[in-house]
């Protein structure tokens, strides 16, 4: 799991004495890492009385292309420039290079936050 917070180190290198122990909204959780298929969502409380919708699987994309928006389907992943493993795992994150029936996209929302798939094509 990744630290939330303050940094550990000052801008010199040194190391900071945590002040506190993390309060409840500083904790991190497991990463949502949608896939390709069946349109899967889970409700997260978040701070406040708001809610992240997150996609655990999703098959739909939201691709724009000269300013015009139209639904298409996500036919696989070709390329995730964050994990190298997420294009053969098929996991769709931002940046993510997507082929869709309107043709390739770069992914340009976040899934595990957002619980939609924003595109732009690219070809």
């Amino acid at each position: 799991m990744k630290d939330q917070g303050r940094s550990t180190r000052k801008r010199t290198g040194g190391r900071l004495k945590p002040a506190s122990k993390k309060k409840r909204h500083q904790l991190g959780r497991e990463p949502a890492e949608t896939t390709v298929g069946e349109t899967r969502v889970q409700y997260i409380d978040s701070r406040g009385s708001e809610r992240k919708v997150r996609a655990l699987a999703t098959n739909v994309a939201q691709v724009a292309d000269d300013g015009e928006v139209s639904e298409a389907d996500i036919e696989n992943v070709v390329d995730n420039p964050s994990n190298v493993n997420y294009a053969r795992r098929n996991i769709v994150t931002k940046g993510a290079i997507i082929d869709t029936s309107a043709g390739r996209a770069r992914v340009t929302s976040r899934p595990g936050q957002s619980g939609q798939v924003n595109a732009v094509l690219i070809d």
